[in-house]
């Protein structure tokens, strides 16, 4: 027997469920089923722009079952733009994604404070947050080489980290992490403890300013 289709964690419903081609009665035009978990790949993929690993997570299932879904939802849209048929949302295994209580905070860390470089330090302090205060404090080994290629961006989103409080970083690396759903605040200095209690209280923001020694254009190459 053929296993069955575990639910898929969807955020909401579109705002609009039905689309076609303009000036043509809806009962004249062919109709596809877009259904709302391959709504939800569709957003988290090409709308958020999240790795296929980080949206697979926030939808509870594989990656591999996420590249099904989202290459399923990929080809009926672009049959309806070529041939001019109407897309309806609707159906499909999904259920509205749980709220979350808590957040994960990750710090870069040297000798207790933020570290200038997220991808030089020498590990990584997490926070558990629940009710805008720290429940619990974690360290995760920070990888050999530049964090940039290293593949940590992956390893924070398994354990959670939905921001990362940070001294100096390249805004490819902004980006990277971007990808897995970790939203970056640049600027931060000092204890690290007092960085994400800082955070927490409002009293820190993103600096928008990447690090002088990895713009854009880094390739690390050092």
């Amino acid at each position: 027997m053929p296993r069955p289709v575990m639910d898929r964690r969807v955020s909401g419903r579109p705002a609009s469920t039905l689309f076609k081609p303009a000036g043509i009665p809806a009962m004249e035009i062919p109709e596809l089923v877009l259904t709302l978990d391959e709504f939800e790949a569709l957003r988290l993929a090409d709308y958020d722009g999240l790795y296929q690993e980080a949206a697979a997570m926030r939808m509870g299932v594989s990656r591999q079952t996420f590249g099904r879904i989202v290459e399923n939802a990929r080809r009926k849209v672009a049959d309806a733009l070529v041939n001019g048929k109407a897309l309806r949302v609707e159906g499909g295994n999904a259920v509205p994604g749980k709220e979350e209580t808590t957040m994960k905070i990750a710090v870069p860390t040297k000798d207790g404070a933020v570290d200038a470089h997220f991808g030089h330090c020498s590990h990584y302090t997490i926070y558990t947050v629940d009710g805008g205060s720290i429940v619990s404090e974690e360290t995760l080994a920070s990888p050999a080489g530049c964090g940039c290629k290293s593949g940590v961006a992956g390893d924070l989103a398994r354990a959670g980290i939905g921001t990362m409080i940070a001294g100096n970083i390249g805004g490819g690396a902004v980006r990277v992490l971007g990808s897995f759903g970790i939203h970056v605040v640049r600027g931060a200095s000092g204890s690290v403890r007092t960085a994400a209690e800082a955070f927490l209280a409002g009293k820190i923001a993103d600096t928008g300013a990447n690090c002088s020694e990895h713009g854009d254009d880094h390739e690390c190459a050092h």
